[in-house]
């Protein structure tokens, strides 16, 4: 989107237009006004696409009609995830150093008493700002500059904390680590706990976690969150006060789940990993921000499970808990893995025929190799789980899904 584009899509004509079509396919909305140049069809078209993927995304947000890009949409936050995020942030004064479309602004702008948003993109800026208006947020200051620039200007001591999302794009690609992100926060670390005491890094949920306390010598937390069963983000908490390079706390957030909605672990360090002598009646798998924290053996724990192997997180038990953060299975079946048998055992179970879901860690083969191999078809309710016993042998385990 263009700026011209962007000053004529907040024409009241325009927005007037974009009401009235707004259930419309932007296809079809192009074609039929291809020949109008009186209005921005193209960028119209892109907005009722927009708007759409914006109900679901931002279900409270997108009530106010704001201005997107695809691309901007695309990578913002969810709105459930955004705001668990700004839960935990709060004071005077705090500076969002990758502004775009402003979503994230919106949402931490009612935690403090004054925000500065920040963003180079002009076109951004002036979507940003109009966004502003029209979500009736007025403690937000706008700045066009570059986010470094303008943070190294200020005073130190300036704000409370310091969010940014540093744009993980490179020659049209996503990119997974820090210092190939766009600001690199490892070179601006210094800087930004000049600035303010707490700074909040959004990051990508493929980031490595190892060595992460090397790269940035203050971080004393890391939190992975999940919606629904999905990884969406880490979020890496750096603390002025920190003991550098010290071993930073995990937690895993698992949004969705739970009767708050929210299951919150954190990690207990002395938490061990027990493998059990042999799978039990239920077998479970930890949420994926919980994996990726290393976090199942607390999990494991706290809800008296066991682990199947000594290298991967499947849990297993003869009791479902009351509250388990990821997917639970009843075991229906178990069997070693020997190629030229287990085809026997898809028969008995009539799997050859109804399909099931193939999940693999620790195994040899991909699931799109058992697939092939088997000629097994998806199936949504019936799992095969091929990984290793406490032995170390191969197996595969047949599992029902249920909510407990």
């Amino acid at each position: 989107m263009t700026l011209e584009e962007l000053h004529r899509l907040i024409e009241p004509k325009v927005q007037e237009q974009l009401a009235l079509h707004c259930k419309d396919d932007p296809a079809a909305f192009s074609m039929r006004f291809h020949d109008r140049r009186d209005l921005p069809v193209r960028a119209m078209a892109e907005q009722i696409a927009c708007r759409k993927k914006a109900l679901k995304k931002l279900s409270s947000l997108s009530a106010h009609g704001l201005i997107y890009t695809s691309l901007a949409l695309e990578q913002c936050t969810s709105e459930q995830v955004a705001a668990y995020r700004a839960s935990f942030m709060d004071g005077t004064r705090l500076i969002d150093m990758s502004g775009g479309l402003g979503i994230d602004t919106m949402q931490l702008s009612g935690r403090f008493g004054n925000v500065d948003y920040c963003e180079r993109d002009e076109v951004m800026c002036a979507a940003a700002a109009y966004n502003f208006k029209k979500g009736g947020i007025s403690n937000v200051e706008v700045h066009h500059a570059d986010s470094v620039e303008f943070l190294a200007s200020c005073d130190d001591d300036r704000f409370d904390w310091i969010f940014v999302d540093p744009a993980r794009r490179e020659q049209g690609r996503r990119s997974v680590g820090l210092q190939s992100a766009s600001p690199d926060v490892t070179v601006i670390h210094d800087l930004m706990l000049r600035k303010a005491p707490k700074v909040c890094i959004k990051a990508s949920p493929a980031l490595e976690l190892k060595g992460l306390e090397i790269l940035l010598p203050s971080l004393s937390l890391v939190a992975a969150v999940s919606l629904d069963g999905e990884c969406r983000e880490l979020l890496l908490l750096l603390e002025r006060g920190h003991i550098r390079g010290s071993r930073p706390g995990k937690k895993a957030v698992c949004l969705g789940q739970g009767p708050s909605g929210i299951i919150e672990i954190k990690e207990d360090i002395g938490a061990g990993r027990v493998v059990a002598g042999s799978v039990r009646r239920y077998l479970f798998e930890p949420d994926p921000a919980i994996i990726k924290t290393g976090l199942a053996s607390t999990v494991a724990a706290e809800c008296g499970m066991e682990f199947v192997n000594g290298t991967v997180d499947y849990l297993t038990a003869d009791v479902v808990p009351e509250q388990f953060p990821g997917r639970s299975f009843e075991v229906e079946d178990m069997v070693p893995f020997k190629p030229k048998s287990f085809r026997v055992f898809l028969e008995k179970h009539r799997l050859d025929v109804a399909g099931a879901s193939v999940q693999r860690r620790d195994f040899p083969l991909s699931p799109d190799e058992i697939r092939k191999k088997f000629r097994i078809r998806e199936n949504d309710r019936a799992f095969l789980f091929f990984t290793r016993d406490s032995s170390g042998s191969l197996i595969c385990i047949y599992g029902l899904r249920f909510l407990p």
